[in-house]
């Protein structure tokens, strides 16, 4: 999965950037109270992008 299009979904379901760190995002789903680190990597494995989906407590792409 491509970067852009997991931030793009993060986004659409409430989700927000919170901090930039050194090679990690982190995002905030602010009506769970949940954050988690995204890797800044051009491709993500498919099931890191579900777990950070599950982590933020969203639907999975």
């Amino acid at each position: 999965m491509k970067l852009r299009d997991l931030v793009r979904h993060l986004r659409q379901h409430g989700c927000e950037l919170l901090r930039e760190g050194g090679a990690h995002s982190i995002f905030v789903n602010r009506s769970t109270g949940k954050a988690t680190a995204v890797p800044r990597h051009r491709d993500l494995n498919e099931f890191l992008a579900r777990k950070i989906c599950r982590d933020l407590q969203i639907r999975e792409p």
